[in-house]
């Protein structure tokens, strides 16, 4: 790892990624939903002659508008800023793969928000045909941001054997198409549009919720009732969609579903299994919810069971991002980085060099079986929180804990640790320091140094 691990308490790295990344995908993905959401409804207003539509219309693209231009913006940056500081090297393989990629996308991204503002700006102010076309402009471009992020997203699951086997050689850039293009791209692409029209029409329901429906009964029960129609794709045709994309995931991947699955006879759910589950039971509840709230008594459904569905659509986004993330692992870009920012190449190098001398921290007076700890463990495992060490190791003694660690270190070729976690690398000498390390860390807390003595990280 070419920087020093960004240690957050209690919660750990990837929890902070992920909150913010399930925030931001809910808005991003209704920043292209709703760009086709908003031209077809103001569509279907000129034609019908529906200038009360067309107030709804616009005070929707409004509130389209500050939630994606400045929430949404807000939240992509923050995604930038913490998997640089949690998967540095991760983040710096994405970046030097694909400029090219990014740079497309950053153009398309300024046309896009620009297209937005305008969009807003200019009802009643220029013709209407011009300005049906800016809303089809921004959702041109809204859906090209996704076309290629897509591509790079899908890539650190896949990357394909073509790309693979030139990764480390420099000679990356000239398979960046192979890349792009990799095994899951299509199947995610469909997924994701799918539920891009999906909350598209969650998001709808919030502005439509706010209608009088004792005032315009008819008027609310038309824009509930069209706007519950953008949903109704994706619950039909998502189970296709994921058959599709479960079939194009690395057999690695596909092991760790059908082991989650397999544990729900038992009761021994997995993170992938609750995870699934999250996703079935929420995706079930919108449909009950939607259909006797929304769709048979329009009028009277309110903004608190509009904020229950989006809540349950941040749940079901939620719960499926992290089985996508899970079935990753031990990887962060497959078959080629692991999830501790390690190269799977540099695994025999380390063995017979050492990782330490590697390492930034090393004249850093940290005891190394910390800095083992530190560099190998903690994108992942917390002290005291989640995925705690001290919890995990628990109850153990010294050549218990060095059983572990051994098996870690040589994994053997049943070992059920390989499936979630990367090889433990390093000399003899140093799996011994972590051991120590660990030891104390557990068993002797006072013999720890102090910072960890105290439980804090």
């Amino acid at each position: 790892m070419n920087y020093p691990v960004w240690v957050v308490p209690f919660i750990g790295s990837g929890w902070v990624i992920g909150s913010i990344a399930i925030f931001h995908i809910m808005i991003s993905h209704f920043a292209v939903g709703g760009g086709f959401y908003l031209p077809m409804a103001e569509r279907k207003a000129m034609r019908e002659g529906r200038e009360d539509w067309m107030q709804v219309i616009r005070g929707h693209s409004r509130f389209f508008l500050i939630l994606t231009g400045v929430f949404g913006a807000i939240s992509g940056v923050g995604i930038w800023f913490s998997i640089g500081l949690a998967s540095p090297e991760s983040t710096s393989a994405l970046i030097h793969n694909f400029v090219f990629g990014w740079a497309m996308e950053w153009c398309f991204f300024i046309v896009e928000i620009a297209t937005a503002m305008v969009y807003y700006y200019t009802w009643n102010r220029i013709p209407a045909e011009q300005h049906l076309r800016l809303g089809w402009l921004y959702a041109g471009t809204s859906y090209c941001t996704l076309v290629i992020i897509n591509g790079i997203l899908t890539f650190m699951l896949t990357p394909g054997a073509s790309w693979l086997a030139v990764a480390g050689t420099g000679q990356e850039p000239g398979r960046f198409w192979q890349a792009f293009f990799n095994p899951t791209y299509w199947p995610s692409l469909a997924l994701r549009t799918l539920v891009c029209l999906a909350l598209a029409g969650v998001w709808a329901m919030i502005t439509a919720s706010r209608l009088d429906g004792f005032a315009n009964p008819k008027l609310k029960t038309e824009v509930i009732r069209w706007s519950m129609r953008w949903m109704v794709p994706a619950f039909v045709l998502i189970p296709f969609g994921l058959a599709w994309y479960f079939s194009s995931i690395p057999e690695s991947s596909r092991h760790i579903i059908e082991q989650g699955m397999s544990t729900i006879g038992p009761g021994m759910f997995t993170q992938v299994t609750r995870a699934l589950l999250v996703t079935i039971m929420t995706s079930a509840t919108i449909l009950a919810v939607v259909y006797f709230f929304a769709w048979q008594n329009p009028r009277d459904f309110g903004f608190g069971h509009a904020a229950a569905v989006l809540f349950l659509a941040l749940a079901a986004t939620g719960s499926t991002e992290h089985a996508r993330e899970m079935i990753r692992k031990p990887y962060t870009i497959g078959q080629y980085m692991f999830s501790n920012g390690m190269r799977r190449s540099q695994v025999a190098a380390f063995n017979a060099s050492g990782y330490s001398v590697n390492s930034p921290w090393q004249n850093a007076g940290m005891d190394r079986g910390e800095l083992m700890f530190r560099g190998q463990c903690m994108n992942c495992h917390t002290l005291d929180g989640y995925r705690g060490i001290r919890r995990l190791m628990a109850g153990r003694d010294r050549k218990s804990i060095q059983n572990i660690v051994t098996m870690l270190h040589d994994p053997s070729a049943t070992s059920p640790y390989r499936t979630f976690m990367p090889v433990l690398s390093g000399t003899p000498a140093e799996i011994d320091d972590l051991v120590g390390y660990l030891d104390r860390l557990v068993n002797h807390p006072a013999a720890a140094p102090p910072q960890l003595a105290r439980g804090k990280q």
